[in-house]
């Protein structure tokens, strides 16, 4: 193994006479046993001063797929502007765009969620969260009774923190635990990617069940991410990134720190992303076969799509974080359609991208917010999340795994569906050609709130003695 000129520049280094030296040093080092990580760092410190660090750029242009109608929405566009234009600075970035269920996350610059950016040559492992290849997946079973499905599903899915008990367990599909071995970013993750197999964690991911408004067939929708062994890589993948970001581009945020693809580290990372989705999609139809096998059913027709990823067309990275892509090849597994789950109460829409070139080619991944999650709450006053939640999904079979509902999970918490479908046909994001309408759904609920009050229990007591 040994590094050339090409590498440097891909480390975004000038070319000079300095590169005679640079190439010698880091090809010893190499020699010596030094991983390519720490190899740049060295060969990057030799760069003269004046080529060393890569400035922050003007900014590019981002397309506001997004039209607020409300004080609330206004705030929330504002915000989300903001952010994206703090972002846009960011060296690699050649492009940006915003989907209509927008809403802020983080610190001025972070991308929110509905945020698309188009990097040249770099992966920014901050720019698809730690959820990373949050997706959704759908299995249409025909002719079955959706409370049975819905019986079913609550019974062989897991929702909330950590893994399923060993006896539990779902076995990994033939070859996927000796790809994480194999991948140095995934080799920490090998054991949690057999232990978190066919779980589906907790906040907004669901299991829904409803019936296709063109047929009247029953399907079954999952929503969910690659859990434990997603968040092993991000934390990784961010680590490897901010060490680069120190040496090459100090002005750059942290959060949007990159891996220049065209290095031994960029490819493996890419690599890794490739694993980590496999193991989603397993994961995801994991969990649908377990429920169909109960009810005796079998799928006619199976397909699903990611929303929180990097996809790759030519030289750009483009960074979808709830953002759908809406081009039918994205991926050699596109089937050409794709999910946006809405809320609890409302469908799932079933939609074909139109490859909008002013939106990045995407279209929105759900309804999202516009205020955060304890803003709801405040605004709920004193009604209860068992009041409010009959209220909104009346003649809806909606469960909480945990046996606590999640208030800030509630239709109320998020955007108007109404909205979001209406700004889709506006800005010629998708078309909608199916829906599936809602029966049921489970969600994890506020699982931890038993946690929560033994804590304040033993307080209590600790006070009073």
């Amino acid at each position: 193994m040994s590094i050339t000129g090409k590498d440097l520049i891909g480390w975004g280094l000038k070319p000079g006479k300095w590169f005679s030296e640079a190439l010698a040093s880091g090809n010893r080092a190499l020699a010596e046993g030094q991983d390519m990580t720490s190899v740049q760092a060295l060969v990057t410190a030799m760069a003269p001063p004046e080529i060393r660090k890569i400035p922050l750029q003007s900014g590019v242009p981002v397309h506001m797929a997004i039209e607020a109608e409300t004080p609330d929405e206004e705030a929330n566009v504002a915000s989300v502007t903001e952010s994206m234009e703090a972002l846009m600075r960011t060296p690699t970035i050649r492009g940006g765009a915003v989907m209509p269920d927008a809403c802020p996350v983080g610190p001025k610059g972070t991308i929110p969620v509905g945020g698309v950016a188009a990097a040249e040559g770099a992966i920014h492992p901050g720019m698809h969260s730690a959820d990373i290849c949050c997706s959704v997946a759908i299995s249409i079973l025909g002719d079955v009774d959706p409370k049975a499905v819905l019986d079913a599903a609550q019974r062989v899915t897991h929702f909330g923190g950590g893994a399923r008990r060993e006896d539990a367990r779902v076995p990994l599909p033939a070859g996927l635990g000796e790809r994480f071995v194999a991948n140095p970013f995934l080799l920490p993750a090998k054991d949690v990617a057999a232990q978190h197999f066919a779980t589906q964690g907790d906040g907004n991911h669901f299991l829904f069940v409803g019936r296709l408004r063109s047929t009247g067939e029953v399907a079954l929708v999952t929503h969910h991410g690659s859990r434990k062994p997603g968040a092993i890589l991000y934390k990784r993948g961010k680590e490897v990134a901010e060490k680069l970001r120190r040496l090459q581009s100090p002005e750059t945020l942290k959060q949007n720190a990159w891996i220049p693809f065209d290095t031994e580290d960029g490819r493996a990372y890419w690599d890794a992303l490739q694993v980590i989705r496999d193991w989603t999609k397993a994961n995801h139809f994991a969990i649908h076969d377990l429920t169909q096998e109960a009810v005796a059913a079998r799928a006619r027709e199976r397909f699903w799509n990611e929303h929180n990823f990097v996809f790759r067309r030519g030289k750009m990275f483009l960074h979808g974080k709830g953002a759908t892509p809406a081009w039918g090849d994205y991926a050699e597994d596109a089937s050409g359609l794709v999910l946006i789950p809405l809320n609890m109460a409302e469908p799932v829409l079933i939609a074909r991208g139109t490859d909008k070139a002013e939106a990045l080619g995407f279209c929105p991944h759900g309804a999202g917010r516009n205020y955060s999650r304890s803003e709801h709450m405040r605004r709920m006053g004193a009604e209860t999340p068992a009041e409010r939640l009959a209220r909104e999904t009346e003649g809806i079979d909606a469960r909480f795994f945990s046996g606590v509902p999640d208030a800030s999970e509630l239709p109320s918490a998020y955007k108007p569906a109404a909205t979001v479908v209406r700004q889709i046909e506006q800005f010629g994001l998708a078309e909608v050609v199916d829906y599936v309408d809602p029966y049921g759904c489970i969600m994890a609920g506020d699982w931890l709130k038993p946690f929560r009050e033994r804590r304040r229990a033993k307080r209590r007591v600790s006070a009073a003695s």
